[in-house]
């Protein structure tokens, strides 16, 4: 039986790229504008919540956010969460109702089209290179300074090991979070593994469930506190998809 399901596969896959690509051609001369001064970066967050919602919509996928506190549209923040489907960046800009910067990979820059607004709007990073590392604190202090949050996925990429729940996180998130004393807002997305994984042959239309818990305070904390951090954000979000597992 799971043979019959290929040819759908191929065609699902097919479809996500088309939604993603679409929308950017059809907004295109709207997209350039937007991203021509840094204040107006705004702008183009809301295009990219939209362009997020046309392939959730589109690829059959019905988000449900339980969110634990409200988020202050005039606060900055790190938004973080667990990392597993392509699909998580739309999911994310839903979730997280204020505008935003992701701090990516870089070679995500390489994808035509996508690309093009990837490297103009986001702070990417080259995790081989230590230089590149270091250019990410300067330019997200720009950013915060702009009144803008920041999103990171704190695994730094998806685990080969496709069986593995959660990854090990990075430092990077909590040290940033903590030299500016903004609050982290840690996300669990419970379904984007099985919704849209990276496995080619998988997925399918179905629920999207985000859990958005209470934020950590990172008031008074210093470069020392860092590590405790981590693993504090990373035991919520662990706790949360084991949780989800049981059911």
């Amino acid at each position: 039986m799971k043979f019959l399901k290929y040819p759908f596969w191929i065609l699902y896959r097919i479809w996500f790229y088309i939604l993603v690509t679409l929308p950017i051609l059809l907004l295109f001369p709207i997209l350039v504008l937007s991203i021509l001064k840094e204040s107006w970066y705004p702008y183009f967050f809301k295009l990219a919540q939209l362009w997020a919602k046309i392939i959730l919509v589109g690829m059959g996928f019905r988000w449900i956010i339980n969110r634990e506190e409200p988020i202050d549209p005039d606060k900055s923040y790190m938004f973080i969460a667990n990392h597993t489907s392509m699909a998580d960046i739309m999911l994310m800009l839903i979730s997280a109702k204020n505008p935003f910067v992701f701090v990516g990979k870089a070679e995500l820059a390489k994808i035509p089209i996508f690309g093009f607004f990837y490297r103009r709007t986001c702070i990417l990073v080259d995790r081989s290179s230590e230089k590149s590392r270091r250019a990410v604190f300067l330019r997200a202090q720009k950013r915060l300074k702009q009144g803008l949050s920041i999103c990171i996925f704190p695994e730094g990429g998806v685990p080969d090991d496709t069986s593995m729940i959660l990854d090990a996180f990075k430092d990077g998130a909590f040290r940033l979070a903590i030299n500016h004393q903004i609050p982290i807002v840690p996300m669990t997305f419970a379904d984007n593994k099985k919704r849209f994984s990276y496995v080619f042959f998988s997925g399918g239309p179905g629920k999207m469930r985000a859990k958005v818990h209470k934020f950590i305070s990172t008031e008074g904390l210093t470069s020392k506190d860092s590590k405790a951090l981590n693993a504090k954000a990373r035991t919520i979000i662990l706790t949360q998809l084991l949780d989800y597992h049981k059911n």
